[in-house]
């Protein structure tokens, strides 16, 4: 592990902004960090910020007054990264969605109350959506074997099996409060008690099983306590929201009932399921004032044993035998210094085949990993089933043994710099941590967890991981922070070579994320930085055929099989001549009828689509220089004939509204510029088309490109910059 960067507020005077207590941290699958900070006034009076942070820029945080009238005490993301739940310490939940999409306007128009009774616990409910990582099939060909969809059913659903959308929180008397999103923007909200005998829930967490039932463990903070375990059933019944409760089986801590160890650790301080849909797996943490202790406990089937007696009168056979459900310990560690935050992994790693004796090449795989953060500022990746220790960053430049007991070191005078919030990142190769003066880190997490990995092995995990957000829409920034520039060449390769073996239908779903992951793969070394342009050209172009094209309607509602845009594409792939009218008069063009005022609306759009076709072909005496940008789309056959449709519509448009056509400057006034540039792309476009045998641009079309420049006037494209974030500033500085 190393520091990737540190933010410290520069701008926020410390008398004003200072760390909130407790504070609270979350980070989205779009890496998204959310946290909170108190704002005090002259008055001293407090208000509660919440600061959205987008890790690529960490120095444009968006910061929204919260109005909670007490300290918030959650931040919960949802799955897709685009709303977010906060919870305060009266009770008050809120729910926070981006405005028009984006990610410094956010705002809160629905939410829950459960007053004066603080939130210890919250999440949204499952949508039933659940995948598996297999590590060990990385190597496999279909990204269906690599990543499975796990049989998960939703915590509640609509007619029709549709997930109904909600949140669930524990309160600290106690209580557990679901709150259902229905369709028509109604809240359904209801509350009830955990068991009969309501007591102080100090601790809480909420996972989910695979059946649709929620699973909430609540400690009451003591460690002579047990671990108490409960299932929550949610159903709407006649409109209303119904919450039916069982208790589970609890559990005492180990560490309790050593009697050596019986009051060293008289407080229960982290309880945490695992993962979010992993209810069978609890890691707990016990404290006394200057130390702790971790253990890993699991809930397993367990035959009941049957008396001789009985066993005689009736033999118990195979599966008649009865079962009972047992929390068995899976590890502890040994005595620590005082843990201060606790971050789990988000990555759904499958440990059928790992468990706690995994697989030599993913031992130290960072998704198998949890973060332990300890009162000394040092954070230590233990593995998340034996936790034993798989990485440690010092926060001081003092290096120490990692072999070397927490509770041994020598104790700094003062309180330590030490982190009282922390996330990882949804693949695990990144984590922050804000510590107790509000300042947050960031750190880079090896995907070797600091052992000699060979180049290629290396290469296959970062790969594997890229290959998991393209598949999951998950923001990959996090494994950029690991791709050296003399990887970037072989990871766009290799990338590429795992899309096209997929089938058609996905490659269709995946052909924009795959375009923009190498975009932001080639901004990492100066080798490949010339590609970024093209493929955030193809980015553009993709939307903008998408947006022109869905425009279209049919003439006659009842008709069929194809959509306008369809059979455009269908018209335009099998005629191949170079006129531009003959191929529209085979077009339905009572289709392509739009209304005035959006024609012209358009016609930005439609100036850009033709002046990148005249830079194209212009640049097309100059193909043998890669630096050059645009030079992928001269042999780029599907985008060639994307842009050779969209002259097609253009000029249909040209004919209803003249205004909406692009603008050339040209030499001649009696010059058919459209016409001129649709010939000149044809011909390019028949040399590397997908149908036919590809072949080089004759002699004569390059002579005819070579005299554009002197036939109108060549427009300079403002192509989008290439680095302008914290990744490609963290990359050592290469020569090609």
């Amino acid at each position: 592990m190393d520091l990737a960067y540190v933010c410290e507020w520069e701008r926020w005077p410390k008398s004003t902004h200072c760390p909130s207590v407790p504070l609270a941290c979350a980070w989205s699958c779009r890496n998204l960090i959310a946290f909170t900070t108190d704002l005090r006034n002259d008055d001293q009076d407090l208000t509660r910020m919440i600061h959205i942070l987008d890790t690529e820029h960490p120095w444009d945080v968006h910061s929204v007054s919260s109005e909670h009238s007490e300290a918030i005490t959650c931040l919960e993301w949802d799955q897709s990264g685009s709303r977010l739940l906060s919870a305060d310490a009266d009770g008050q939940i809120k729910c926070w969605s981006m405005a028009d999409h984006l990610a410094n306007s956010w705002e809160s128009h629905v939410g829950s109350l459960v007053e004066g009774d603080p939130i210890v616990a919250l999440s949204w409910l499952h949508n039933g959506v659940k995948l598996a990582l297999h590590v060990e099939k990385s190597g496999a060909s279909s990204f269906g074997e690599k990543f499975s969809r796990v049989k998960f059913s939703p915590s509640l659903t609509l007619f029709g099996g549709k997930p109904m959308e909600g949140w669930i929180a524990v309160t600290v008397s106690g209580l557990v409060t679901v709150s259902l999103l229905k369709p028509s923007g109604q809240v359904l909200t209801s509350t009830e008690s955990l068991c009969r005998l309501r007591g102080r829930v100090a601790l809480a967490d909420i996972a989910f099983t695979g059946g649709g039932n929620i699973v909430v463990a609540t400690a009451d903070g003591s460690s002579a306590s047990p671990v108490q375990f409960y299932k929550v059933c949610v159903s709407v019944v006649s409109e209303k929201c119904r919450i039916d409760t069982e208790i589970l089986p609890s559990l005492f801590m180990r560490c309790t009932t050593d009697l050596n160890r019986k009051d060293k650790f008289p407080a229960i301080t982290h309880l945490k399921f695992l993962a979010r849909d992993m209810s069978e797996q609890v890691l707990l943490c016990a404290s006394s004032q200057t130390s702790s202790i971790v253990e890993c406990w699991s809930l397993r089937k367990e035959g009941l044993p049957v008396n001789n007696v009985f066993q005689q009168i009736s033999p118990v056979v195979g599966d008649k035998q009865p079962m009972i459900l047992k929390w068995r310990i899976l590890s502890a560690t040994n005595d620590l210094d005082r843990v201060s935050a606790v971050a789990l992994p988000k990555l759904p790693i499958s440990l059928t085949n790992t468990d706690l004796k995994v697989a030599s090449d993913t031992q130290f795989y960072p998704g198998l990993g949890l973060a332990l953060a300890f009162h000394d500022g040092s954070v230590h990746i233990v593995h998340r089933l034996s936790l034993q220790s798989m990485a440690v960053f010092y926060s001081s430049a003092t290096p120490r043994s990692a072999d070397e007991p927490a509770i041994k070191r020598p104790r700094a005078s003062g309180p330590a710099v030490h982190f009282k919030a922390m996330q990882l990142s949804w693949t695990s190769l990144a984590l922050v941590g804000i510590d107790n003066h509000g300042k947050l880190s960031m750190l880079r997490i090896s995907p070797s967890m600091g052992h000699t990995l060979d180049v290629s092995l290396a290469l296959r995990h970062l790969l594997f991981l890229l290959e998991y957000c393209m598949v999951t829409g998950y923001d990959w920034w996090d494994t950029l922070l690991h791709v050296q520039p003399a990887m970037v060449q072989s990871l766009v390769e290799k990338l590429h070579e795992e899309y096209t073996r997929q089938n058609a239908a996905l490659q269709q779903v995946l052909s924009t994320r795959i375009l923009a992951m190498k975009a932001s793969l080639c901004k990492l070394s100066p080798c490949t930085v010339a590609r970024v342009c093209d493929y955030h050209a193809k980015l553009f172009l993709v939307a903008v055929s998408s947006t022109l094209k869905s425009l279209l309607r049919p003439h006659f509602l009842n008709t069929p099989d194809k959509s306008p845009g369809d059979r455009l594409t269908e018209v335009c792939s099998k005629i191949t001549d170079a006129d531009i009218d003959k191929v529209m008069i085979n077009l339905k063009t009572e289709e392509f009828v739009l209304d005035m005022n959006t024609l012209q609306a358009l016609q930005q759009l439609l100036q850009w689509v033709g002046d990148f076709v005249l830079y194209l072909l212009a640049s097309l005496p100059n193909q043998g220089s890669p630096l050059r940008p645009g030079h992928s789309f001269l042999r780029d056959g599907p985008s060639l004939g994307l842009l050779r449709e969209l002259m097609v519509v253009i000029r249909i448009w040209g004919l209803l509204k003249p205004s909406c056509l692009p603008v050339y400057t040209a030499t001649s006034d009696t010059q058919d510029s459209m016409s001129l540039l649709f010939r000149l792309l044809t011909k390019l476009w028949i040399c590397c088309r997908d149908e036919g045998p590809t072949s080089e641009p004759d002699e004569a079309l390059v002579d005819e490109c070579c005299l554009l420049p002197s036939q109108l006037l060549i427009p300079s494209l403002d192509w989008l910059p290439v680095s302008d974030g914290r990744v490609s500033r963290l990359q050592p500085k290469l020569a090609c």
